[in-house]
């Protein structure tokens, strides 16, 4: 039996303002990273923290 767990993807991202989820999409590509691809949620929080940083560099 299958353990069900939450999984998110970076369309997750179109949500919050800064940076803009274009960005984001170009971000992950160049990682990548598609828009489909999955994530676990402690992948989704490093990520979130790691894109953000990068951005505002």
């Amino acid at each position: 039996m299958f353990e069900i767990k939450d999984i998110y993807t970076i369309q997750q991202f179109q949500y919050r303002k800064i940076p803009p989820y274009s960005w984001c999409v170009d971000y992950f590509a160049k990682k990548g990273i598609g828009e489909w691809d999955s994530f676990c949620e402690s992948c989704i929080i490093f990520y979130q923290k790691e894109s953000l940083d990068s951005y505002q560099k």
